[in-house]
């Protein structure tokens, strides 16, 4: 199967969407259940860590199940870090294909998102890395990988910031 660019395209835009949106629940539809949500951490050696299960990470959901309790609190108030939600804007920009198989296309980007919130705005950037898996006739994220570039911050991390 050879996967269009555009829709590749088209699918990440959509997720950033629904981020900015706060559309939680159309958000969540973008990601396959047997999802992995990882942000590692850079160690000491200024190397990302490798291993979830063992090193420190900035963000680890190991499967779908996670992001629908993080976005559970977010909706019912139940989040003090996030109250009140930031306004945010992400910019996908870099978008490269690394390779594709039967059904699944691995997929690298840039992101930089601007989060304002108590008059103040932070900016977050990095790259990301993503496998896409053709779902009925949508293309789904079932891995995605963060590095995040600018990890000396002034607040916790949330989903919405990358």
């Amino acid at each position: 199967m050879s996967f269009e660019y555009h829709r590749i395209c088209n699918a990440l835009y959509q997720e950033a969407r629904f981020l900015d949106d706060r559309q939680w629940d159309e958000w969540l539809a973008c990601y396959t259940e047997d999802l992995t949500y990882w942000m590692p951490a850079w160690d000491d050696d200024d190397k990302l860590t490798e291993d979830p299960q063992s090193q420190i990470s900035l963000m680890y959901y190991p499967d779908r199940g996670g992001l629908e309790d993080r976005v559970f609190r977010i909706k019912t108030e139940r989040s003090s870090a996030s109250m009140p939600e930031p306004r945010t804007n992400h910019n996908v920009t870099n978008v490269e294909v690394l390779a594709e198989r039967d059904n699944e296309v691995d997929v690298r980007y840039n992101f930089n998102t601007l989060s304002h919130r108590y008059k103040i705005t932070d900016q977050y950037f990095g790259t990301i890395y993503v496998t896409l898996r053709k779902v009925d006739d949508r293309l789904l994220i079932s891995d995605k990988k963060i590095a995040l570039k600018n990890d000396y911050i002034r607040q916790v991390l949330d989903v919405y910031h990358v």
